[in-house]
């Protein structure tokens, strides 16, 4: 339970306020490449403020504050030329570093041009998303990830949630939901309306553990009829501070991105890399996206897929949670760890010092631990499963991807038959160096039932 004064701090995103100078030290996914692409201009809405945000006909990417500094008309309907964007309203133009580098009706106003500037961030993109730093400099590196740069048919799920993103943070160190929202509830809901849920999410929690590392926390898990050995205790999966999750299991790598637009509304994304054991590439001239569905026609939540259960559970708890009247139980050791961590990356900020997961050192790629055999389930049926009953139903690749994960199956058991190795595309279980000065690793036990 916390006080009205600490929810009010933790949930706040906005410019000046703790919790909002920690997210502005990160880079955040703000466009499809493709968007700018078929448009060269695009307003943008990250944090609590808006920007305008434009790529240039040589490729370069620029970022800035969408009132113009003349007298605050939009920049997101601004003229692009060469690598700069000039305002529509009266032409001043401002380059990708910020700077005025022309003023029409100002040619005689000596040094004028010279002393007006736009705030600008940095811009970059990669693995089909544009990315953006609006925070102060020295801005760190773009997290190279290794599902934003592996091998693999790729696609991405999104939707605009209206919540505040601390409430689906809390939901990736929360592992016993799997079993009701995802087990007993979509057993329930699949009776009712006719088709059958997998059974592999309604499995019972033995224990669970969570361990802070220098990315964030990993989760762990042991369900029923598996042990210590098994992927989901022994690798888990991390939570990626400030706004990550990274997940996988039978060939399918997925980032799941919660971008805090404002204070109460969350651009969900699921970025997923399909690359099974005798995956054999398929060609992507472009990265397909697509918008996962929210509410019916009825304004009813859609909970007949996995993601569907997930925001019906984030969005029903209210715009912004209200935890001065929550009931924390032992199993909420891991939200209780994120809002220690979050405390302690509001405190180092103040003090002048990078939070957690900062990048200042160039690298090509990032692996991060996660289970590759998730819930014990099967590779291949996993990945049909993930398929069938997670927003990747909706993809408009969906077929494609279904016949990657079949393919590969029938090749790897060829090539058992024939005594042969299987390609396997490289990644997805990285190593975790715990983290200093935080508890080393918080443990449930064993859960009595």
């Amino acid at each position: 339970m916390l006080t009205a004064e600490q929810n009010e701090e933790l949930t706040a995103v906005e410019a000046g306020t703790p919790m909002g100078e920690v997210l502005r030290r990160y880079w955040y996914p703000v466009a499809f490449t493709r968007e700018l692409e078929e448009f060269p201009v695009k307003r943008v809405e990250l944090l609590g403020d808006f920007f305008a945000l434009w790529r240039s006909p040589s490729g370069r990417y620029g970022i800035i504050p969408e009132p113009c500094p003349h007298r605050k008309a939009s920049m997101a309907y601004g003229v692009v030329e060469g690598d700069g964007l000039r305002c529509p309203y009266h032409g001043w133009k401002f380059d990708v570093d910020g700077a005025c580098t022309d003023q029409p009706a100002e040619k005689d106003n000596t040094n004028f041009q010279e002393r007006v500037r736009a705030t600008a961030g940095k811009v970059e993109e990669l693995g089909g998303l544009v990315w953006a730093y609006v925070g102060p400099d020295p801005a760190p590196l773009l997290p190279r990830f290794d599902v934003y740069v592996m091998d693999g048919f790729r696609d991405i799920g999104w939707a605009d949630i209206p919540c505040n993103y601390v409430q689906v943070m809390e939901n990736a160190v929360d592992p016993h939901h799997v079993e009701h929202l995802h087990g007993r509830y979509f057993e329930f809901i699949g009776r009712h309306e006719g088709f059958t849920a997998p059974a592999s999410f309604g499995k019972k929690h033995q224990r669970i553990g969570f361990d802070a590392f220098q990315w964030g926390i990993i989760k762990r898990r042991v369900l029923a009829g598996a042990s210590e050995d098994n992927d989901d205790w022994k690798v888990g999966h991390p939570l990626v501070f400030p706004y990550n999750m990274r997940v996988g299991g039978g060939g399918i790598h997925q980032m799941q991105i919660r971008v805090p637009i404002n204070r109460t509304t969350t651009r969900f994304m699921l970025y997923t890399v399909h690359a099974p054991e005798g995956y054999e590439p398929v060609a992507q001239q472009t990265v397909p996206d697509y918008e996962i569905p929210v509410f019916d026609e009825r304004g009813h939540h859609v909970v007949d897929y996995v993601e569907g259960q997930d925001i019906m559970a984030w969005v029903t708890q209210g715009p912004i949670t209200d935890r001065t009247t929550e009931h924390l139980g032992r199993s909420d050791i891991g939200v209780a760890m994120l809002r220690k961590m979050f405390r302690q990356q509001m405190a180092a900020v103040a003090k002048g010092e990078d939070p957690l997961g900062t990048i200042r050192e160039p690298h090509e790629r990032i692996d991060l631990p996660c289970e590759k055999d998730k819930f014990h389930a099967g590779g291949a049926q996993f990945a049909l499963d993930f398929c069938a009953m997670g927003s990747t139903r909706y993809s408009p690749a969906i077929e494609t991807i279904r016949q990657v994960h079949l393919s590969a199956a029938d090749r790897v058991a060829a090539d058992h038959e024939a005594g042969r190795t299987s390609f396997l595309p490289a990644g997805g279980i990285g190593t975790a160096t715990l983290a200093p000065d935080t508890s080393a690793q918080v443990d449930s036990g064993r859960i009595p039932r």
